[in-house]
């Protein structure tokens, strides 16, 4: 698997990704609205196709994760993307990586529960928020779960 730096001429390959499968690149949380096709970030192709993709940004003493995406479970590309951002946050010497999910997200909760990754607050109603910005937020996962609230989870790198 050869992963990736995002780079100029592949943006607009990512822009399509996130329109495919989130169907926008925009994305939006509490901490801000970001157009993940813009943003830092790694990605792993499969013969033509973005089978995974990373996206972050560096603030302050943080690294912050905007999105984490793979089209394959269990094939280990998930986790080689985010070892890919924390060698960043190490490489600039910073003191923590976070990122938010929601509270419907449990597979990705325990994803990164797996790997060091602690719960460290619960934003309420942050979701309803972040609606009334992009309308296009689902109310419900496809598991019937409301989406409602923001989850940040942090990891220490001292």
């Amino acid at each position: 698997m050869q992963i990736r730096i995002i780079h100029d001429e592949i943006r607009q390959t990512v822009k399509q990704f996130f329109i495919t499968h989130w169907g926008s690149s925009e994305m939006v949380v509490s901490t801000g609205v970001y157009h993940c096709d813009q943003l830092e970030g790694f990605y792993v192709m499969d013969e033509e196709e973005i089978i995974g993709l990373v996206t972050y940004r560096i603030k302050q003493q943080e690294v912050e994760i905007i999105s984490l995406d793979c089209i394959y479970e269990g094939k280990g590309i998930g986790s080689a993307l985010l070892n890919r951002v924390e060698e960043v946050a190490k490489t600039h010497q910073l003191q923590k990586i976070s990122l938010i999910t929601t509270n419907d997200n449990l597979h990705a909760i325990r994803f990164y529960q797996k790997r060091g990754y602690r719960v460290t607050e619960i934003r309420l109603d942050a979701v309803k928020r972040a609606r009334l910005i992009k309308p296009t937020i689902p109310l419900f996962s496809t598991d019937q779960i409301a989406i409602q609230d923001e989850w940040l989870l942090e990891k220490s790198l001292n």
